[in-house]
């Protein structure tokens, strides 16, 4: 029995390797998370380092959770000193993760916060549970125990690190309420109504917009949730506990290495795969202390400018947001119905009472935050102070050298740009952000509309310079061609252009490398007009024929096909334009015909729940109709006139919709949700880049186009606006 009970666990034992390997590659990957939003923060410099990839969720609590397996494990013997050191590092590894993803607290709702928070709380009470039950157990052989200084050391610096982040997201419900509060306030401020006022005066606006989005990106960013935690006190002294952390791990392990000439000194279990694990995680603590450190330092020098700089007593001031929640939560009935008076009076105060010891513990977190955070101050200084003299050094150089050789560039942008100070949103009593951190703020607006400039759709640009009169526009919305059907669906810009190049393409004796050029250059125009109806369609009545459109151009672009009509084929058949036009005008009205028969429900009677192929098809007879009644006679025998008549219509159709960019871009910085301000403000950048020269050409026809912003959202409005004006 002896003998088969050890081969038993001789065999349960034979994976503890492979399970250390996979705690390895799960500490790994978390390490790989963390080094990529510290590239992303030094890419977009945004050395605040906000949280995209490793953040609170349940996937990286589920890798911490696996990372954490040799601090839990209470059965496994580990004496050695490769053992101890991987438990340290498991503890640091914590500890750094908890500094790295404490940001995202900000971009989560109340719910997520309390869910993850108590989730994060769970485990790391579990692996401070399980050190100190191995401690008490194992207290008669303390005193031989290797790094044992290093490893309670590691465990406290873990429990710091958690109040922190229970600290902060305590502060941050009631800090992002504040600033959505002071958003909605500075947008009313920010809206810049003379833009709209201007068009009319027909002046080129790409500067003013620029501005204006320069404004929304400056009150987007600073208002930012995560950016708000990034600068708080807690997140400063987090950031010192993590570089604390690593340098601890650094020292244990320089003294294992001088000592035993390696780390193989490892005697559990998990083997060989020990040796793995402190790899991985020294690895996750060294690039995990990236982040903390250089905003705990970012945050020293915004203290030693002239704008954070407070008295002593304003220095440990504790601000309402520090403990708003828990003094409304205090304050608030019970959220349960107890009839009783005496239990609900006992309990509403049992309740205050611990949220009265809980704020006081707040209250403490944060004093106690900010002594770390000036005793770091002190320490760090004169180093801060030396490295601002040798940038005043740097900028001297550089102004006597641009007085040799003329203005910089960078000092050229300085004098046109406008002061965006007062569109910095700010907590109250917070002290304003230093200059740089704004330039820097605002130069990646100018950053994004370079790119977008690089992206600029050259195709799009030679046809719009074909621009006529808009009269073509009208020619295609001429309501002459009696309806096959009681109704019409609503039109959108993209399904005439659609049906449109179609056409194009199925006309005889069109060079290649026209319908081709054709094709890219609408296929560029359909992404700026498919993004303006988006936009200005809040009803969603253009839904549907935005979306047969869609579905018809895929077929168009990729394969040349008009639904199930081969239009290369068509082309190629020989017949004349006119021919041409009633091959598709008569497959489209068989198509509307077959669809009015099959209908057998009354909800099909409105336009907006017909099928994607009805709407095309309609768009297409009642479009070749038109062409055939306003084309008669020996013009369409001129295949290449006609070709080029279509061209112009398109351009003009374009053209038309997209004097709605500007509005565009309005809308998206007047965008009220939170969530996606920034999204949105970015996204406007690269739009106004990318445009720019569009902007350029539309401008030439401002007088033309000049109308009612209402009037020229849609193509129906537009063609009546026109049939007012006698274009």
């Amino acid at each position: 029995m002896p003998g088969e009970v050890s081969d038993i666990e001789r065999k349960l034992e034979a994976p503890m390797p492979w399970i250390g390997m996979y705690v390895a590659v799960a500490s790994l990957i978390c390490a790989l998370a963390m080094a990529a939003d510290t590239i992303h923060g030094f890419r977009g410099k945004k050395h605040w380092f906000p949280s995209k990839i490793f953040s609170l969720n349940a996937t990286s609590l589920t890798l911490l959770a696996v990372a954490m397996k040799l601090p839990v494990d209470l059965t496994t013997r580990m004496y050695a000193a490769t053992d101890r050191l991987a438990k340290i590092c498991s503890l640091a590894f914590m500890s750094t993760a908890m500094a790295n993803f404490m940001t995202s607290l900000g971009s989560m709702d109340d719910r997520d916060i309390l869910m993850n928070v108590t989730a994060l709380a769970i485990l790391v009470v579990t692996v401070v549970v399980n050190f100190c039950v191995q401690v008490i157990q194992m207290r008669q052989f303390l005193a031989g125990r290797k790094m044992f200084a290093e490893e309670i050391t590691a465990a406290a610096f873990m429990l710091l690190s958690l109040l922190m982040v229970i600290s902060s997201a305590v502060m941050a419900p009631a800090t992002k309420h504040y600033l959505e509060s002071k958003y909605h306030e500075m947008m009313k401020m920010a809206s810049d109504e003379q833009i709209l006022d201007s068009m009319e005066e027909g002046d080129f606006l790409f500067d003013k917009l620029r501005n204006m989005i320069k404004k929304y990106w400056v009150m987007a960013e600073t208002s930012s949730p995560q950016f708000v935690i990034a600068r708080s006190v807690t997140c400063t002294a987090s950031g010192i506990v993590s570089m604390l952390t690593a340098l601890l791990l650094a020292q244990a392990e320089i003294r294992l290495v001088m000592e035993y000439k390696g780390i193989d000194a490892a005697t559990s279990l998990y083997g060989w795969s020990t040796k793995w694990i402190v790899l991985a995680q020294s690895f996750g603590v060294a690039v995990g202390a990236v982040a903390p450190a250089i905003r705990c330092f970012n945050a020293i020098k915004f203290k030693c400018s002239g704008n954070g700089k407070r008295g002593f007593r304003d220095e440990f001031k504790i601000d309402a947001y520090w403990t708003q929640m828990m003094v409304e939560w205090r304050e608030s009935s019970l959220p349960m119905q107890i009839r009783d008076r005496k239990w609900r009076k006992f309990l509403h105060k049992t309740k205050g009472l611990i949220l009265s010891f809980l704020v006081r513990v707040q209250i403490l977190i944060v004093l106690c935050s900010t002594a770390v955070r000036y005793m770091f101050f002190c320490i760090a200084t004169p180093v801060i102070s030396c490295f601002h003299c040798l940038e005043r050094l740097k900028s001297i150089f550089s102004s006597s050298k641009s007085q040799v050789h003329g203005i910089s560039e960078s000092q050229a942008e300085i004098q046109t740009e406008i002061d965006l100070s007062r569109y910095v949103l700010l907590l109250e009593g917070e002290a304003e952000l230093p200059q740089k951190i704004q330039v820097d703020i605002c130069k990646e607006v100018d950053k994004l509309v370079r790119t977008g400039k690089k992206q600029q759709p050259k195709n799009l640009l030679s046809l719009l310079h074909r621009v006529g009169n808009f009269k073509g526009l009208k020619e295609v919305d001429k309501n002459q061609v009696p309806s096959l059907h009681s109704q019409e669906p609503h039109k959108c810009w993209s399904l005439p252009l659609v049906t449109l190049t179609s056409i194009a393409i199925a006309l005889p004796n069109i060079p290649k490398k026209d319908v081709s050029w054709l094709l890219r250059s609408v296929d560029e125009g359909l992404f700026y007009v498919k993004l303006i109806e988006k936009t200005l369609d809040k009803k969603g009545n253009l839904a549907n024929s935005r979306n047969a459109a869609d579905v018809i151009w895929v077929g168009v672009e990729l394969y040349r096909k008009w639904q199930d009509n081969d239009l290369h084929e068509t082309s190629l058949k020989g017949r004349s334009s006119k021919e041409t036009l009633q091959d598709l005008s008569s497959q489209a009205e068989k198509a509307i015909v077959n669809f009015k028969r099959q209908v057998r429900d009354f909800v099909m009677e409105n336009p907006l729940n017909w099928p994607v192929k009805a709407i095309a098809a309609n768009s297409m007879y009642r479009i070749c109709q038109r062409l055939l009644k306003a084309y008669e006679g020996d013009y369409l025998q001129a295949d290449e006139r006609l070709f080029e008549q279509l061209i112009n219509m398109i351009a003009n159709i374009l053209a038309a919709s997209l004097t709605n960019l500007m509005r565009v871009v309005i809308i998206k910085c007047h965008q009220r949700d939170i969530k996606k301000k920034e999204k949105n403000v970015r996204e406007a950048a690269l739009l106004l880049g990318e445009t720019e020269e569009i902007l350029q050409v539309l401008q030439q026809h401002r007088a033309t186009a000049r109308s009612d912003p209402d009037e020229s959202e849609f193509i129906e409005k537009w063609c009546n606006l026109l049939i007012k004006r006698k274009v």
